[in-house]
């Protein structure tokens, strides 16, 4: 390849870069919370722009609490405290190891994601206590972004923490879609599925949310501990059946069996009395971040689509069709002539085999690579989640070009062995294709960038 070649390929690389950045950057949760709300006059004001979805007055709440959990709770809550102030009576929130801030009204504290530890089931005891406090004349903040589920764990009666880290180890690993993860975690819960508004009736929420659920369902994204459960029992009982998972816990199982049978009650449901008080918003999304993405790399010159927020699906298969793009755009100029960019978001699945180290970004980027080994050095693919996690790893993804396998071939390494390991990590690791930025304390899924010149 000639210096002429590489000099651009290290330019389209560092581009990628940059647009992932402004993808992240659009989605910061303070900003994202402060956009929504404001005060004016003694009055709170939620909503987007200058349109008023819900307006509170202050003077009619004898106290403020802010609760919640998640990657990004920990800004959000620094917002609200900066709009609120001495106002706010306290707080408890639950935030992944490494997301603390320093908050002056709202207690912190980190636990472990995405498997539930202890620390994470006391945090959550105590936001039960704080709302169960809550008073008909009381205002709860609820801030909840991705990651919240696992970091509120509150098994249910009978259910140990150890069992539900069992069931979680066992869905994360099967390739269960989110919501079918969230199905089950929802009804062997006390906190999740609505049940938060249950325990804070009678008094006023306002439930604040970063989506990082396809098609931002707010009773899926962090199980929806403030939003009516659009599931049962009977549904979080055929996950396991479809999975055929059989190393269930005997206590869940029974649990789950109580629940179908009606020994156990449902999760609060759409126009249960509970909910009447309680506002429900998202204030960031995926499809935020993607246009953040399209708005950069317009500026760089590259004619940009937004393919989708809501991609699902196994990763390598979803690897393979963008993958497939950036051919058809090289070999024919559809659906962009080049310079081209091509963004997607969502959420895929790894259906783990092996027993190497990575997450669903860096499997599809590796999966491209080997797609891409024999193009024009002209393309580029990035795969980043938007918290700057990557499954168990340092890594927000990872990016790929057509000389990647070679490089990997260059160290010894086999491209195709690492994938079937599920050992993206180790492979980008020894290649230096890693994305590493540091937890960015936002989560609206992933930004996937595919960019062709």
């Amino acid at each position: 390849m000639s210096g002429k070649d590489r000099e651009l390929l290290g330019k389209m690389r560092s581009e990628a870069v940059e647009l992932f950045n402004a993808a992240v950057k659009r989605v910061d949760p303070y900003e994202a919370v402060r956009n929504f709300v404001r005060l004016r006059q003694g009055t709170l004001i939620l909503g987007h722009g200058d349109q008023a979805e819900v307006e509170l007055e202050l003077d009619s709440f004898d106290r403020i609490f802010v609760v919640g959990g998640g990657k990004a709770t920990a800004p959000m809550a620094r917002a609200i405290e900066d709009l609120m102030g001495k106002r706010i009576d306290c707080g408890v929130i639950n935030v992944k190891y490494g997301f603390k801030e320093e908050l002056s009204f709202t207690e912190i504290i980190e636990a472990s994601h995405p498997l539930p530890d202890k620390r994470g089931v006391e945090g959550t005891a105590q936001i039960m206590e704080l709302l169960e406090k809550a008073g008909e004349n009381d205002l709860v903040f609820s801030l909840i972004s991705g990651g919240g589920s696992a970091l509120m764990p509150y098994p249910a009666n009978g259910i140990s923490l150890e069992e539900k880290q069992a069931v979680t180890r066992e869905l994360l690993e099967c390739g269960a879609s989110i919501d079918e993860i969230n199905a089950i975690r929802k009804h062997i819960s006390q906190s999740k599925g609505g049940q938060m508004a249950r325990a804070a009736f009678p008094a006023t929420t306002v439930n604040l949310m970063l989506s990082d659920v396809v098609g931002d369902r707010m009773d899926v994204i962090a199980s929806g501990p403030f939003v009516p459960d659009r599931s049962s029992f009977q549904d979080a009982w055929a996950v396991l059946r479809k999975y055929e998972l059989k190393d269930i816990p005997a206590s869940i199982k029974r649990y789950l069996q109580e629940g179908r049978e009606g020994k156990v009650p449902e999760t609060p449901t759409q126009g249960d009395p509970i909910f009447e008080k309680v506002y429900n918003f998202i204030v960031g999304s995926n499809i935020l971040a993607l246009e953040a993405a399209k708005e950069a790399g317009e500026r760089m010159g590259y004619q940009c689509l937004i393919l989708s927020s809501m991609v699902e699906g196994e990763t390598r298969e979803v690897a393979k069709v963008h993958a497939a793009i950036a051919k058809e755009i090289l070999k024919s100029g559809r659906p962009l002539n080049p310079p081209a960019c091509i963004i997607s978001g969502g959420e895929t699945t790894v259906t783990i085999h092996g027993h190497g180290l990575g997450g669903r970004n860096q499997e599809f980027c590796l999966a491209c690579a080997l797609e891409l080994e024999d193009l024009p050095a002209r393309v580029v693919i990035l795969s980043g989640g938007t918290d700057g996690n990557d499954g168990p790893t340092d890594a927000a993804g990872a990016m790929v070009d057509p000389l990647t396998v070679e490089r990997g071939k260059s160290l010894g390494l086999d491209a195709s062995s690492f994938l079937e390991e599920n050992d993206s990590y180790h492979f980008f690791e020894k290649t230096r294709d890693l994305l590493i930025t540091g937890p960015t304390r936002t989560n609206v899924m992933d930004v996937r960038l595919v960019l062709v010149r």
